[in-house]
Order: structure tokens, then C-alpha cells, then sequence
């Protein structure tokens, strides 16, 4: 885990861990007449310019929902075209990620992706697993429900085997059985396309979020408008339900 309390470089008041819902893909591609696949290329170069930027800024976290537990209801062309853009981004992206000392998770289910997509997701894991600079998070065949029956079923099967007592379930041990439970819970949480809602990402971690609802659509999410949140997040003040 990286050290929350260290920073290389960026401002004082930026978020630790940033989760961003990457969204408006199929929007960007049919306003200019494209197939849908051909927006979340487009959304996959988005995503190495803010992972670059997040670098150099001296974020610590970003997590970034890829595909959702729900996105299979799509059809198939789209879905495996989606398969083949991960495999394709893994392989282009490695040397960025090793050259800014990025380390790479992914979290989710990894029942139903091709066979060829979890070797290169685990062998990715394996070799950014000592970097340190920043930990980017891919949440693939994910989804926040799914996330919580988990947690749920790992603590209902230690009360079973009598390893807790029902009176010592408390929210830091629920927590401790998440997909990733030595990530910190984001600081703030941003939705591309003008959508205001969380979609099923990270329901559990979001609970005091900051959130920030943007207008424009994933690829066309520069690093100015990613500034501009930011700069949001400066003049906010989190009290965690406190005065």
C-alpha cells in the first residue's frame, strides 16, 4: 500500500484518492457518426492523459470504473470489443506505467472475462507491484452491490467457523473484507457526461465522497476540466458529519 500521508508533489488541498466514473463513450462516438467501439477508444486515450496527469500532480490514489457488473447487458459486438480494447490497452501502456512508477489493481469479478485478459491483468499486477508512486485501481466487471454481498459473505463465513462473535461485527471489520481494503475511500468522486448518480461504484467507500458531477463527456474530459474540479475540491469543507 502507498503511504497516505506522502506526497511527491501537487497541492496541499488535492483529494488523496480520486475515483472517477469514466462515462459518455457511446454518447462522444454517435454525435460525430462513429461506431460506439471507436468512443471508448477515444476514452482510453482520455484515460492515459489523466493517468499521466494524476502522476505528475502528485495524486496518490485514482480509481477509474472501466466496466460494470451491468455492462454485459450490452450487446456482444460492443462487449467484445471492450475485451479487445483492454488486452490492447495493457500492452501499450505497461512502459508509461512503468516509467512513472504507477502500480496497477484491479478489483471486481474476474469469472466471466476471456482467459487472455486475466493473464494480462494479473501479470500487469505482478510487474508494477513495486512501484510506488501512484496506485491506479481498475474497477473491471464491477459493481458496488456485488462489492458489499462479498464483504457480507466473508464476515457471515467467519462467524460460522467461530472466528468472530456476531457482537463483534463493526463497520472497520465489514471493511476489512472489501476487494481492496488497504485503499483508503476516495476523497472525491467524479462522473463525466453530466450523469448525477453513482451507477453501483463504490457504494461502501463513497460514504462521505466528495462528489462532482461534470458536463462533458469522457473524451472530451481534458486535464483543464479535471483543474477545474480540483480546484473545486480546494474550497470544500469535509466535516464527516461533524460541526
Amino acid at each position: 500500500m502507498l503511504p497516505t500521508n506522502s506526497r511527491d508533489s501537487g497541492d496541499s488541498t488535492d483529494p488523496v484518492h480520486v475515483a472517477i466514473v469514466m462515462d459518455g463513450n457511446g454518447r462522444w462516438a454517435r454525435q460525430r457518426g462513429l461506431e460506439r467501439i471507436e468512443g471508448h477508444q477515444a476514452g482510453a486515450e482520455r484515460l492515459r492523459q489523466i493517468v499521466k496527469y494524476c502522476s505528475r500532480r502528485g495524486i496518490r490514489y485514482l480509481t477509474v470504473f472501466a466496466f460494470s457488473t451491468e455492462n454485459w447487458r450490452r450487446g456482444k459486438d460492443e462487449v467484445d470489443g471492450l475485451s479487445q480494447l483492454f488486452q490492447n490497452y495493457i500492452d501499450s501502456e505497461t512502459a508509461m506505467l512503468h516509467e512513472h512508477d504507477i502500480r496497477v489493481r484491479f478489483i471486481g469479478s474476474r469469472r466471466r472475462l476471456e482467459r487472455s485478459l486475466i493473464n494480462r491483468m494479473t501479470s500487469l499486477e505482478a510487474e508494477t507491484s513495486e512501484h510506488r508512486k501512484m496506485l491506479l485501481t481498475v474497477a473491471l466487471n464491477y459493481g458496488g452491490r456485488r462489492e458489499i454481498a462479498h464483504m457480507a459473505r466473508n464476515v457471515a463465513h467467519a462467524v460460522v467457523r467461530g472466528e468472530i462473535a456476531l457482537d463483534e461485527i463493526t463497520e472497520d471489520l465489514v471493511g476489512r473484507h472489501a476487494y481492496s481494503p488497504d485503499l483508503p475511500d476516495p476523497d472525491l468522486i467524479v462522473r463525466t457526461s453530466g450523469e448525477c448518480r453513482l451507477s453501483n461504484f463504490l457504494l461502501w467507500q463513497a460514504a462521505y465522497s466528495e462528489l462532482e458531477f461534470v458536463s462533458a463527456l469522457w473524451p472530451d474530459f481534458t486535464v483543464s476540466h479535471f483543474e477545474g474540479v480540483l480546484e473545486n475540491y480546494s474550497r470544500r469543507s469535509r466535516r464527516y458529519g461533524a460541526l
